[in-house]
């Protein structure tokens, strides 16, 4: 098991933002802050990779899509602050991406008690970003919100092996489309339409080896903190 901590997904995401756009794909406006907000999108996991809890089912650390509800709520309410003494655009996009991730909860299949709070954490991130977010045009911070919607779904595509899988939404010049995500490859992957200028594009994250599956999430801990580390590249191509 190749384990990829969540800011190192993350990180993927900066590099395809920092990639992205030709005549036909928009790219990060404005560009730095955007890259910014794409690479540390995550920042709220950091902590929580160093030692992570064990998923009881499979012996190794929870991924980010079984990892209790409560646990990864607590993660992303205190993200945005981490990225405020960098830059305040940042923290807004970091705050949007987590309340867009939630808006798509359906809270009437979760506990009484679950609900109101992820109702609560809506509210929250709300406040947070109307007290930020004066003076920032509108439609930038929607279309930079989009973006890193895109690129953290195609990071996680190619990470995880999706393909394929179809990007809804992407935005365009001409309004949004869908994007195709296909094999081409060990550790490739083909888009179609093609986003970037170069013809080809290479990503790379850092990832810990383990060796088996831990009966405890000491023992957890401990096999990755002495795990081997591993550079994980990887290669878009046009299809």
């Amino acid at each position: 098991m190749l384990a990829i901590g969540q800011a190192s997904h993350a990180w993927i995401s900066g590099q395809l933002a920092r990639a992205w756009g030709n005549q036909r794909f928009p790219g990060p406006d404005p560009y730095e802050e955007v890259c910014l907000a794409a690479e540390q999108h995550d920042v709220g996991m950091a902590l929580w990779d160093l030692e992570p809890a064990r998923d009881p089912d499979t012996g190794l650390p929870y991924s980010f899509m079984e990892m209790p509800l409560p646990i990864h709520l607590e993660l992303w309410s205190g993200a945005p602050r981490r990225l405020l003494t960098q830059s305040r655009l940042a923290a807004v996009l970091v705050s949007m991406h987590g309340w867009r991730l939630y808006r798509r909860r359906k809270l009437e299949e979760l506990l009484g008690d679950q609900a109101a709070a992820v109702r609560r954490y809506l509210d929250d991130q709300q406040r947070f970003r109307e007290r930020l977010s004066a003076r920032i045009d509108e439609q930038k911070l929607e279309l930079a919100s989009q973006l890193i919607w895109t690129w953290d779904f195609l990071s996680l595509a190619i990470c995880l092996d999706w393909s394929p899988r179809t990007a809804r939404d992407v935005p365009t010049v001409e309004g949004a489309t869908d994007m195709e995500i296909t094999n081409a490859g060990e550790r490739r992957v083909a888009l179609r339409p093609w986003p970037f200028e170069a013809r080809s594009v290479r990503v790379r994250c850092e990832a810990r080896r383990l060796e088996e599956h831990y009966k405890s999430d000491d023992a957890l801990r401990a096999a990755l903190s002495s795990a081997s580390w591993e550079t994980v590249e990887f290669e878009l191509l046009s299809n």
